[in-house]
């Protein structure tokens, strides 16, 4: 079937776009894109596009598709952005084994929902993800059930314990896209070593879930004098820098890919950007709540509010923007971590961390635009392209010959957060009854449109 995305305001940072145009696509793939810039037109026809390093799920969950006509559908975008379709690297599917916390075809289908064609499943589910049994059933369940295309992410090591490599070389080839512990760090440090030299090999990231148990130990929020007051243990921002101060050291060391995720203090981004300036080979991600709500969110003992690393500090989250900015961070993930209602009613000590963030990440993102943090092509990038470089796929952009995986947004169409209404099964957010602005209107993934 043919589509054409008529006069949408095209965002595409992979070609340096930014213009009012037209965007063709047949049996999933975009064949033209004509733009009209200062008056003059501009087209693109498909070319030769390289593949990803890693096999893709394409999704084919029933209940979301609009009704398609057999010969061409138009989509009227004036007014509206189309941009490549969002990629979170850093997302918690929690199937297998957590099912009743949320699955594959839930999860995926809060994805398009919040406007993102990709995600990245990390591997902390029952069993782990440490084997290739495990990687190729979370392929086969989203080519069944998914709404849109799934990577697995695989353990660093067996079980997740820290105490032997798993099965990396095998779960790469069976479509391992990447390999984090993510939900407990690698604390012996040889281990870690051994498997960023090992990503050197595969030319995959080692995302590094960067905390210090021995400091974090027992800690439920950021450590501070709100902490005190609430009589709740604190985990310190050190927890988390001394954590990334040993791994760029260590991928020194190995001269591997380090990917270092959910940063979340002044220190971290400054480590990160110390190590860039020498030329390390070194990404890093942030996520919405880092920038969107300080450590007062836990206050009435909020446990929706409780993630790790804790929400910190102002000052904290302005140097977030800060790293965001310069380009010292290079993505925006949800982390989205999805939790049953009961989990979070209980008590503060008690309950698990995690946000549900897939349903709320590009509205809060998008606030550093009207902040003037970022521009739209810069946000794009942060949420599509570089996730897309830094993980070795064919995605993020709008190239001709690529897959038709678009969003398409309305900037200025205000929504109410409803956590109730969360296509996920996590309703676990702080930002329940915010007012955003910017709505993913349609979301398309490999030319399946999602509205």
């Amino acid at each position: 079937m043919k589509i054409i995305i008529k006069n949408g305001r095209i965002i595409d940072p992979s070609q340096d776009m930014d213009g009012i145009g037209d965007i063709h696509i047949e049996n999933g793939k975009i064949t033209k894109i004509v733009v009209r810039r200062n008056g003059e037109t501009e087209k693109r026809r498909a070319g030769k596009t390289e593949g990803p390093n890693g096999k893709s799920v394409e999704g084919n969950a029933e209940g979301h598709s609009v009704a398609e006509s057999p010969r061409q559908r138009e989509i009227d975008a004036a007014g509206l952005f189309v941009m490549p379709g969002l990629i979170d690297m850093h997302t918690h599917l929690r199937e297998p084994g957590f099912e009743y916390k949320e699955t594959i075809k839930t999860g995926t289908a809060a994805a398009v929902k919040g406007g993102f064609t990709a995600v990245c499943a990390m591997p902390n589910t029952n069993p782990v993800n440490d084997n290739s049994s495990v990687t190729d059933f979370i392929i086969r369940k989203a080519i069944q059930e998914g709404a849109c295309t799934v990577y697995p992410i695989g353990a660093i090591t067996r079980g997740q314990k820290g105490e032997e490599l798993a099965e990396m070389g095998i779960m790469f080839g069976e479509g391992c896209v990447a390999f984090s512990d993510d939900g407990r760090p690698v604390m012996n440090s040889q281990i870690m070593r051994r498997a960023l030299e090992y990503s050197r090999s595969f030319n995959v990231p080692i995302i590094s879930h960067c905390e210090d148990l021995n400091l974090s130990e027992g800690g439920v929020m950021n450590e501070g004098l709100l902490s005190v007051t609430l009589g709740l243990r604190g985990i310190p921002a050190e927890a988390e820098e001394t954590m990334i101060a040993r791994d760029i050291a260590l991928a020194g060391l190995a001269r591997g890919r380090l990917h270092i995720a959910h940063v979340s203090t002044r220190g971290s981004v400054r480590l990160v950007r110390e190590a860039k300036e020498r030329g390390m080979d070194i990404t890093a991600e942030t996520c919405p709540h880092y920038f969107s709500a300080g450590e007062k969110a836990v206050l009435g003992y909020n446990t929706n509010a409780k993630v790790n690393p804790p929400l910190r500090t102002e000052e904290d989250m302005e140097a977030i923007k800060l790293g965001l900015k310069d380009g010292t961070i290079d993505v925006i993930a949800t982390d989205h971590a999805p939790h049953h209602r009961d989990e979070k009613l209980m008590e503060f000590d008690h309950a698990p961390f995690g946000i549900s963030g897939l349903e709320t990440a590009l509205g809060l993102s998008l606030r550093l635009v009207e902040e003037g943090v970022l521009t739209v092509g810069q946000l794009v990038k942060k949420m599509a392209l570089n996730p897309a470089r830094i993980l070795g796929l064919n995605k993020g952009t709008l190239r001709s010959g690529s897959d038709a995986d678009i969003t398409i947004v309305d900037l200025k169409k205000e929504f109410s957060v409803k956590a109730e209404e969360f296509a996920s099964k996590g309703k676990n957010t702080p930002f329940d009854g915010w007012i955003l602005k910017g709505t993913p209107v349609l979301t398309m993934c490999k030319g399946k449109i999602y509205e």
